[in-house]
């Protein structure tokens, strides 16, 4: 278990900062089993190796959970991922939004640790999924990035294109309401638009068009040189 990390959040209204003891990342959550072995040959490629298992969980520290509006990447070669989180806190489970920002480079040869590179940034506003379970699968997804000054769209779609929370809790823990308290679950993402690539800002949001509300997040990518040359003699 990593070292717990306190974060705020708005709980419907409601603000309070609530420790979170485990980060967990759902990767492969896709309900389309073609469409995901299609993918998976396309990233054998390009030299990324197939998961082990579809779906699959990587832990990453909690320590790289973050609200802050900026993060700081090294080099140029991650980029951000729209997903909804899980949260599990005193028996009763919210929905957030995210962005599993991962380094594409350490990617093509160990997709845990290139998982673990990064900070993690989530919106501030959650939701109660009991409030929204009745109408899931019209609840969509959208990101879009910052590159050369100019926004432009990065993904759009359904959650229906990823499995439901209580078929990923089950897969995870063995039971549909087996998430510990304290544990955040990213849940999986999107098809990405005209190619995975680098952005200065990256915004995302979780649309309920029946309640007509959304959840919403954006951050700025400073990039840090891989090494700094010195410049005293």
């Amino acid at each position: 278990m990593s070292a717990p990390r306190e974060l705020g959040f708005e709980f419907e209204g409601e603000a309070r900062t609530v420790q979170i003891n485990n980060l967990v990342i759902a990767g492969w959550t896709g309900r389309d089993r073609d469409a995901m072995e299609k993918h998976m040959a396309e990233l054998e490629e390009i030299g990324i190796q197939r998961p082990s298992s579809a779906p699959c969980f990587y832990r990453v520290s909690t320590q790289q959970l973050t609200s802050e509006n900026s993060i700081q990447v090294i080099g140029s070669e991650s980029s951000g991922e729209v997903e909804f989180f899980l949260l599990s806190l005193e028996g009763k489970l919210w929905i957030g939004i995210g962005s599993d920002h991962t380094d594409r480079e350490v990617e093509t040869y160990d997709v845990a640790v290139s998982k673990q590179m990064c900070a993690k940034p989530v919106g501030p506003l959650l939701w109660r999924y009991a409030d929204i379970a009745d109408h899931w699968d019209a609840l969509q997804l959208y990101s879009t990035v910052t590159i050369d000054g100019k926004a432009v769209p990065y993904q759009e779609g359904s959650v229906a294109n990823m499995l439901p929370p209580e078929r990923l809790m089950e897969l995870y823990t063995g039971s549909v309401n087996g998430l510990a308290s304290g544990t955040l679950m990213f849940c999986g993402t999107l098809a990405v638009i005209g190619g995975i690539r680098a952005a200065t800002r990256f915004e995302a949001a979780l649309i309920d068009p029946v309640r007509n509300r959304a959840l919403k997040l954006a951050y700025d990518i400073r990039f840090l040189n891989k090494e700094d040359e010195p410049k005293g003699s």
